[in-house]
């Protein structure tokens, strides 16, 4: 019996080490997906030749080097005189032996100009 609640022990800690091997990466690229947007917002709102094209741009090429699908058309940026916005809606599949699951993503933010 003592043998049994070992292996069973052993299989739960091995399942939860692959769930966070599997589960972290796209959070952790929607975290520096986030600084990115936040980094574009700060320079865009003091940077008047910035347009909202060259933003939704360096976001894309930013969404594609962390392997995000993400294509220009669902970045959104809004840029009216002292502010701007961004925001972007996604979903990453992560599958994994027993379930599929669909994490939704909404990295967003609004800066003003001081």
């Amino acid at each position: 019996m003592q043998r049994l609640k070992s292996l069973l022990g052993l299989v739960v800690v091995i399942g939860a080490f692959y769930l966070a091997w599997v589960l972290i990466p796209p959070y952790y690229n929607n975290y520096s997906f986030q600084d990115e947007i936040d980094n574009q917002a700060r320079n865009a709102v003091y940077a008047y030749q910035t347009t909202e094209q060259d933003v939704k741009e360096a976001l894309s090429k930013k969404a594609k080097e962390l392997e995000i699908p993400l294509s220009p058309d669902q970045i959104h940026v809004q840029k009216t005189g002292n502010e701007i916005s961004i925001w972007a809606e996604y979903t990453i599949s992560v599958q994994t032996p027993v379930k599929t699951f669909d994490l939704t993503f909404s990295p967003s933010t609004k800066n003003k100009r001081i």
